[in-house]
């Protein structure tokens, strides 16, 4: 495959509406470019490979029968968007993908009018959806109008209760809406549950046959000569495994499954559908995830995200790593301590890998559970099984969590269960952008009462962190800690348990005092060379603990300096809220004592590098330089950037 393949269709194709001239050979043609130019646009930036691959077809024949931007295809998560990307107007940008200025990984309302609703956490699509159809019908107001309503959501996101609270609503209101289910059998982890097995069972050895869709639930779409033949056909069915039954009973009306790789199949089931439906309805899709790309299909994950990779051999160019990631890091000190504790357990939703989660899951599989992509019962069943006398250990990425905060507070919290939580991809993570940083969790969790929260400095912080969880039995406690590849600091063998709520003095100094909570110390260490080759010696400090404070740790620095500033990769209403509540209420600034926040800015950080978005943040060393030269009053060098 060339580095840029050969595509005289998709070159004629400037917006959806130019899809409408093809011929349905041609859509064939149409779809294997597209899904060579998809190949060769993420190879060169990394991105989510797989999920689009596999709907290339379904796109191509949305677009061919739909009219977008009138009608809304929202797609659920929307890893799979990069093929809809390019046939709507953005093929030009295609290769910025998940770069800094460049086009987002998801779909994005301010990107194109083509995404009508932003999508980047799973099991939204059907209820935005079901919202467009309503304000449709209520003659709602968008300037590009309002037609049809079509939500794409793979089998892993069906698993999310959210997903069915959507269609049971839908179902009781009757509205006009389609719903695609894109079965591929794997989300970003193989699909566990019930539902899966429920699905598998739907075509499990039988051939796709036009007679087991109209027999499904399509009745209805026929014309009226083969209505009663569909009808006896049904009958006949039941007893089998009769495909649709949970979807017909929440209301649907239901078509397939059909082979989401066949437009011979999918454009006549679309144009059906389009001309024909008059209440809900599901089609049922099966795809591939990674079709078409041997390195993907072969991969355990469909080649669901990717470094960037050579075409020909699908062999990533990552960096090397210098030092050991940090979730890998908690996934080894987990698992030491389960050696030797057998009331360890861990929980995970969809994501036993990004969490390093399979690692335990290997050696202890009856321990390990994935609960599919489901964070709140993720959080309440690890509450039950801390109340049943484990220790689960509940691991999610900080902007997962947030999906699970009612049943933190509620299930959790306020009956103090020592569940123990593990936040991975804390602070901002680069190429996912705003809806994957991990901002929020500090104020969350640390306005709890009863909570512990930890934040690590470095990895060898971290192991001794999973000690502390593993010690602590007086009710919930949290760790946070970021994406990627540590800081190289020397390991010790085993983690140590903490001292709750003790910080330490990394460097003695004067005047003015930096109070770090997280991993932004190394940044923090950097500026204090910089600051002691002006002759300025900051006293430097890891608080380790947003809940409970170091008060003692603190009111010292207070006392024996002019300034703190805290640092932390969190949002307002975090860590320097609780230190400022403490200073004010111990009234040092009647005495002109001040103090200075670092924390993420009020605005939501688009994707690039997790650098360049600390840049934009201001919490890299030369802005701490700045802001403890400022806070002391004195004048930077001209020119100089702080």
């Amino acid at each position: 495959m060339p580095d840029r393949p050969q595509t005289p269709l998709l070159d004629q194709v400037a917006s959806p509406a130019d899809l409408k001239r093809f011929s349905d050979p041609q859509l064939v043609q149409l779809a294997n470019e597209l899904r060579a130019e998809t190949i060769s646009a993420v190879s060169k930036t990394g991105g989510h490979l797989g999920a689009g691959l596999g709907v290339v077809e379904l796109t191509v024949a949305l677009h061919h029968v739909f009219d977008a931007p009138r009608d809304k295809i929202i797609w659920d998560v929307s890893h799979q968007s990069y093929p809809h990307k390019i046939l709507t107007g953005r093929r030009d940008r295609i290769r910025t993908l998940r770069q800094k200025d460049g086009l987002s990984g998801f779909t994005k309302r301010s990107e194109s009018p083509y995404d009508p609703f932003g999508t980047a956490h799973s099991s939204t699509s059907i209820s935005a959806a079901l919202g467009f159809a309503v304000a449709r019908d209520l003659g709602g107001n968008c300037p590009t109008g309002l037609g049809d309503a079509i939500a794409v959501i793979g089998d892993g996101a069906m698993s999310a209760g959210m997903a069915f609270e959507a269609m049971n609503n839908a179902g009781h209101l009757k509205k006009r809406l389609i719903v695609i289910l894109n079965d591929n059998e794997m989300s970003i982890a193989p699909p566990v549950g019930a539902l899966s097995t429920y699905l598998s069972r739907l075509y499990a050895g039988e051939p796709f046959q036009e007679l087991k869709a109209a027999a499904k639930g399509a009745i209805s779409l026929l014309p009226p000569p083969f209505q009663e033949g569909a009808r006896r056909a049904k009958d006949m069915l039941k007893g089998l495994a009769v495909g649709g039954t949970l979807f017909e009973e929440l209301g649907f009306s239901y078509v397939g499954p059909i082979d989401g790789h066949d437009m011979d199949q999918l454009l006549p089931v679309l144009r059906t559908v389009k001309a024909r439906a008059s209440g809900p309805i599901l089609i049922h899709v099966l795809t591939k995830k990674g079709k078409g790309y041997g390195p993907a299909e072969n991969a355990r994950d469909g080649g669901h995200a990717t470094a960037k990779f050579d075409v020909l051999t699908g062999v990533q160019r990552k960096s090397p790593s210098n030092a050991p990631s940090y979730t890998s890091v908690f996934a080894k000190a987990l698992l030491s301590h389960a050696a030797q504790d057998d009331k360890i357990c861990a929980v995970t939703a969809a994501m036993p890998d990004g969490t390093g989660l399979n690692l335990f899951a290997e050696r202890y599989p009856s321990r390990l559970f994935d609960v599919g992509i489901a964070e709140q019962h993720a959080v309440t069943f690890s509450a039950g099984l801390a109340a049943g006398g484990l220790k689960p250990f509940c691991a999610l990425y900080s902007t997962f969590l947030q999906r699970g905060y009612d049943q933190v507070v509620h299930d959790v919290a306020i009956q103090r269960l020592p569940v123990r939580f593990a936040i991975d991809r804390a602070g901002l993570v680069g190429a996912d952008g705003a809806t994957h940083a991990g901002a929020f969790d500090i104020a969350f969790l640390a306005n709890l009462p009863g909570f512990v929260v930890m934040a690590a400095a470095d990895e060898a912080d971290l192991v001794h962190m999973v000690a502390t969880a593993v010690a602590h039995d007086a009710g919930p406690i949290a760790f946070r800690y970021p994406r990627g590849e540590g800081t190289g600091v020397e390991m010790p063998e085993r983690g140590q348990p903490l001292e709750i709520g003790k910080g330490r003095i990394i460097e003695a100094g004067s005047r003015v005092a930096i109070l770090s909570f997280g991993t932004r110390l190394s940044e923090v260490l950097k500026a204090s060379e910089s600051l002691r080759a002006r002759g300025i010696r900051p006293t430097i400090a890891d608080a380790r603990f947003a809940k409970p404070l170091d008060t003692a740790l603190i009111l010292d620095l207070a006392a024996t300096h002019e300034a703190l500033i805290t640092i932390e990769e969190g949002a307002i209403g975090g860590f320097a809220s609780h230190v400022s509540h403490l200073l004010a209420e111990a009234q040092v600034f009647d005495r002109g004592f001040k103090f200075r926040s670092m924390v993420l800015p009020d605005i939501f950080i688009d994707q690039a590098s997790a650098e360049d978005m600390y840049a934009v943040a201001r919490l890299n060393a030369a802005d701490i330089e700045a802001r403890v030269l400022d806070v002391l009053g004195i004048a930077q060098i001209a020119g100089k950037r702080a």
